[in-house]
């Protein structure tokens, strides 16, 4: 499937400022794409595919313990208990003591370690790979009409995600669940990338992706969607 193709329609459709971002998790590094260089933040990895880069990712290059936890580059118990414990997040302010960091915790999906080697990352009108799920950056209006065309033709709800950062909630939730998911980010998400104060976020399990298009398509010729 052509997704560079649907990518573009589908930008055009809902006239997306944003490119949106192909994620593949792989078991083996690719030999046709280039490994980032240095180490970067998982949310910071989707700002420079946004930007326009191509590039794969193992855990030697994600410097954040939820980045490298969540997406199942590493396993929890690698890290040191005081981590783990969350404690860290206290002292940040995000949460005023560790049981309530445990307890949120609880609710964060992870994709299982020891499964996957590498993470790719494309803008979607560049993905030459079949992606698993795919992310947007967008206005509250045009993450309505993405949600109102998952259900044109299934009825079916996204699901809204809440504190958790986005590692979880915007990547290894999606592909889990395959349910569109919608969010507003994380502190930790907003103070590294580059994005407005009104953006919010939606993920797609790619394969919806050509469905939710084709709807978009024909939701634009209904008077609820017909563009004026």
């Amino acid at each position: 499937m052509d997704y560079t193709q649907i990518g573009e329609r589908f930008r055009e459709l809902l006239k997306l400022e944003n490119e949106p971002v192909a994620i593949r998790w792989s078991v083996r590094e690719p030999q046709d794409i280039e490994r980032e260089e240095g180490k970067s933040r998982f949310c910071k990895k989707l700002e420079k595919a946004m930007k326009g880069e191509v590039f794969y990712a193992t855990a030697d290059e994600e410097e954040c313990m939820g980045g490298a936890r969540y997406t199942g580059l590493r396993d929890a118990k690698e890290f040191p208990a005081n981590m783990r414990s969350g404690a860290f997040l206290t002292v940040m302010g995000v949460y005023r003591d560790i049981p309530a960091v445990q307890r949120s915790l609880r609710n964060n999906l992870n994709i299982e370690p020891g499964i996957f080697r590498a993470l790719i990352f494309a803008p979607l009108g560049r993905a030459e790979f079949e992606p698993d799920v795919i992310f947007i950056i967008c206005n509250a209006r045009q993450a309505m009409e993405i949600l109102h065309a998952n259900a044109y033709d299934s009825g079916s709800h996204g699901l809204g995600a809440d504190s958790g950062p986005i590692c979880s909630s915007m990547a290894a939730l999606p592909y889990l669940t395959g349910k569109v998911t919608y969010g507003f980010g994380d502190t930790g998400s907003r103070r590294h990338m580059e994005i407005r104060d009104e953006d919010v976020m939606v993920s797609i399990p790619a394969g919806d992706l050509p469905r939710i298009v084709s709807n978009l398509e024909e939701m634009r010729t209904r008077r609820s969607f017909r563009e004026e």
